[in-house]
C-alpha cells in the first residue's frame, strides 16, 4: 500500500510579507499591504494601496505573477520607492511530505514491515519497522531502482550511489554511498525499530543526487562489513519496496 500525505493540504505556501507604515500629508492618509503567495511554479503578489482623502477611502489594488525572484523584485522596488516603509516577513510554513509502503518478504524469507519517509524542513527522515527476521544484526540500504519483482530482490539492482564513491559507512571520508543507510539490531522477537535523518535526500525534488523517489529500499540477511566494495557482503536481499509516490 502506497500513498503521500500532504500535512498542509493547500498546495500554496501563504504569508503576509510586508506590512507598510501609514503616511500622512496633510489631509490625505496612505497605506499599502503586500500579500505574497508562492506555490510550486508561480508566485503572485497583490499590492493594496489605501488612501484616506478627508475621510473618504478609496483603495488600489495591483496583481504581480511570475517566477519568485521576479515578483519579489518587483516588490522590492515598490517597497522601496517609500522610505517610511516597514517590511515585516514572517516564517514561511514548509510543505510536510510522506510516504509510506510495506516491506515484502523476499529470498524465502518471511521478514516484512512498514517503512515511512518524512521531508520536512529540508530533511528527510527514515522510520522502519521490521518484524520477521532471525535475531543479529541486519543491513538496510537503498538501492537503485524501485523494482521488487524478482524473487530474490535483484531485480531492484546494485546500491543507490549517483556521486560515484566507494561503498563504507555514512559520513566515512574514504567514501560512502547516498543509499549505504547501515546496520541495526534486532530482538529476540525478530523485530527492529530504524530511524535515520540526511539532509543528503528529498521526496520527489528535481534533484537526482538527493531524490531517494524512484529507489528502493533493501534489508539484507547479515550485516555490512562497511569495507568490502561494492556492497558491503551483507547476504541475501530478505526484504524489499519500492520507494514509490
Amino acid at each position: 500500500m502506497k500513498k503521500i500525505i500532504l500535512l498542509f493540504p493547500l498546495l500554496f505556501l501563504t504569508c503576509l510579507v510586508i506590512m507598510c507604515k501609514n503616511t500622512k500629508n496633510g489631509n490625505t492618509e496612505t497605506s499599502t499591504e503586500i500579500k505574497v503567495e508562492k506555490t510550486d511554479s508561480i508566485t503572485k503578489a497583490e499590492v493594496k494601496t489605501i488612501k484616506k482623502v478627508n475621510g473618504e477611502v478609496s483603495e488600489e489594488i495591483l496583481l504581480l505573477e511570475g517566477t519568485h525572484e521576479e515578483v519579489m523584485k518587483k516588490v522590492e522596488l515598490f517597497t522601496t520607492e517609500d522610505k517610511t516603509v516597514n517590511v515585516i516577513i514572517n516564517k514561511v510554513p514548509e510543505i510536510i511530505k510522506r510516504i509510506q509502503f510495506n516491506l515484502k518478504p523476499k529470498s524465502g524469507s518471511e521478514t516484512s514491515g512498514l517503512i515511512i519517509f518524512t521531508e520536512e524542513n529540508g530533511s528527510v527522515n527514515l522510520k522502519a519497522n521490521i518484524k520477521g527476521l532471525i535475531p543479529g544484526v541486519h543491513a538496510i540500504h537503498i538501492h537503485e531502482k524501485a523494482d521488487c519483482s524478482s524473487d530474490d530482490g535483484k531485480s531492484s539492482g546494485g546500491h543507490w550511489n549517483p556521486t560515484f564513491e566507494n561503498h563504507g559507512s555514512w559520513g566515512s571520508e574514504n567514501g560512502y554511498h547516498r543509499g549505504d543507510i547501515g546496520n541495526f539490531n534486532t530482538n529476540n522477537n525478530g523485530e527492529a525499530s530504524v530511524s535515520f535523518t540526511t539532509d543528503l535526500w528529498c521526496l520527489n525534488c528535481k534533484d537526482p543526487i538527493k531524490n531517494i523517489v524512484g529507489k528502493a529500499i533493501i534489508i539484507h540477511q547479515g550485516e555490512d562489513d562497511l569495507i568490502s566494495q561494492p556492497s558491503g557482503a551483507a547476504g541475501k536481499r530478505i526484504s524489499c519496496a519500492g520507494i514509490i509516490k
